[in-house]
Formats: C-alpha cells, sequence, structure tokens
C-alpha cells in the first residue's frame, strides 16, 4: 500500500516532531515529503536552540493537497507562525480537508488549521499555549496524548510521538474519511 505523504515545515519547526513521524512513515514503506514555501534547506529548532538543516523535498507553490494522501503539520513555535499568515500554506491545509485526507498536527502546528479555519466543530489537542486559541476558533480541546477526531490526528508535545506515530499511521491507512 503505497502513499505519499507531505510534512508542511518552514525555518523553526521541532527538529522531533518533523523527523520522529518522518522516519516512521518511511517505515512504512511510504513517501514523504518535506513541503515548503521555499527550496533552500530549512532549519529546526531543537528544544532550546536552532537544530539540523532539512532539504525541502517540494516547493508549496509546485503542490497541491491532490498530489498527498495525507498532511503532517510539525509544532515549533516559528514554524507555525510563519505558517499561517502563509495563504498558499492555508490553501494547502485546505485542500486536505476538503478532500477528507488524513491531517496530523502536534504541539503549535494547529494554529495553521485555526487560520486555515477547519477547526470549528472539531475536538482536538495542543500543546497548552495555544488552547483558548483553539477554542476561541470553535475547537473542543482535550488534554489527551492523542486526539483522533474523523481523520484529524493531534498531539500535545513531542513526549507523545509515540502515540501521535501509531494513530497517524492508522488514519492514512484508513485513508479518506467521508
Amino acid at each position: 500500500m503505497d502513499k505519499k505523504i507531505a510534512i508542511l515545515a518552514t525555518h523553526g519547526f521541532e527538529e522531533s516532531e518533523l523527523k520522529s513521524p518522518k522516519e516512521h512513515m518511511e517505515k512504512q514503506g511510504w513517501t514523504v515529503h518535506i513541503v515548503s514555501p521555499e527550496m533552500d534547506p530549512i532549519k529546526a529548532w531543537a528544544k532550546t536552540g536552532w537544530g539540523g538543516e532539512y532539504k525541502v523535498d517540494t516547493q508549496l507553490n509546485q503542490v497541491s493537497a491532490s498530489d498527498y494522501d495525507a498532511l503532517v503539520l510539525p509544532g515549533g513555535v516559528i514554524n507555525p507562525d510563519q505558517l499561517r499568515t502563509n495563504k498558499d500554506a492555508l490553501n494547502f491545509v485546505r485542500g486536505f480537508f476538503d478532500q477528507n485526507k488524513p491531517v496530523a498536527a502536534i504541539c503549535h502546528g494547529p494554529q495553521v488549521l485555526i487560520n486555515a479555519q477547519v477547526v470549528n466543530g472539531r475536538t482536538l489537542t495542543s500543546v497548552a499555549a495555544i488552547k483558548i486559541d483553539l477554542k476561541n476558533a470553535g475547537a473542543k480541546w482535550l488534554d489527551e496524548e492523542v486526539v483522533v477526531d474523523n481523520g484529524l490526528v493531534t498531539s500535545r508535545t513531542p513526549e507523545d510521538l509515540p502515540a501521535f506515530n501509531k494513530k497517524l499511521v492508522e488514519e492514512i491507512k484508513e485513508g479518506i474519511h467521508a
């Protein structure tokens, strides 16, 4: 079952929140692309300082949700703050919801979902710092390691990555969520 997954990120993503899901999905034999507004390598944030650089596979303006089976949004403080004001990023994210494809977001990643206007009426989790933002956008927020709502997988922090990765794979295997 070959799948093609997009990880949408830019500078300042939390390194473990991109690296761990990417490696977990690649172990399934799936193709995983780092999609970014820029083609140059993007720099990670690793807990308390800058981390490694990651090669961008595809520039955001060259793809659409129809090119992929699922989407992953890593957190970090800088990364989602940049993406949530990027029109191409918001349209890309909305495309996955319009096509009922699995979407996974961790930590501050759901900030992008707020600006894409896809959280109203959904149940999800995130890092506690954006709990009120999600509630104000119409989401029901739970303090759990992983929450799944009709193909939308969310988790709080890097400590939740094992549960996040497991549910992410389950939802991708299920495919379209009508």
